[in-house]
């Protein structure tokens, strides 16, 4: 995965915008197919609206920094902040009973990625690293 595609905007809801666009071109660029595409942009945004919401708990002058990545096998995502550090064992989705807006972008973003972890060396903020396997690939 030589060739990278990195972008930094504000954590400000109005440059999820950005995030969808990049992310759009991103997968195009990599061949990826719409509608794996759609779900892309859309686990993407989902990832970005959760940092300025958990991590930066909506302070829009904090940083996020978006790497797309692709090689024959996958299409990689790293997402970075310097916002409150996340506790990965305690995020999950809400219930699929419980009806209501929000909170089920977690299933969402498991959903489209095989791989969704964090690095839990970054010292200060959070890394999210997310892969899709192309069909066949794992």
């Amino acid at each position: 995965m030589k060739d990278a595609i990195v972008i930094t905007v504000p954590s400000h809801p109005k440059f999820l915008s950005v995030v969808r666009a990049v992310t759009v071109t991103a997968v195009r660029l990599y061949e990826i197919d719409d509608t794996t595409a759609e779900e892309i942009k859309l686990a993407i945004d989902e990832a970005c609206t959760n940092i300025i919401k958990h991590a930066y708990r909506g302070d829009t002058s904090g940083k996020i920094v978006l790497k797309y990545s692709a090689g024959r096998e996958a299409f990689k995502v790293v997402i970075d902040d310097n916002g409150l550090k996340a506790r990965p064992e305690s995020i999950r989705g809400r219930s699929f009973d419980d009806v209501r807006p929000g909170g089920l972008g977690i299933h969402f973003i498991k959903r489209v990625f095989d791989i969704y972890k964090f690095d839990a060396k970054k010292k200060r903020g959070n890394r999210l690293t997310l892969i899709k396997y192309f069909e066949g690939e794992k």
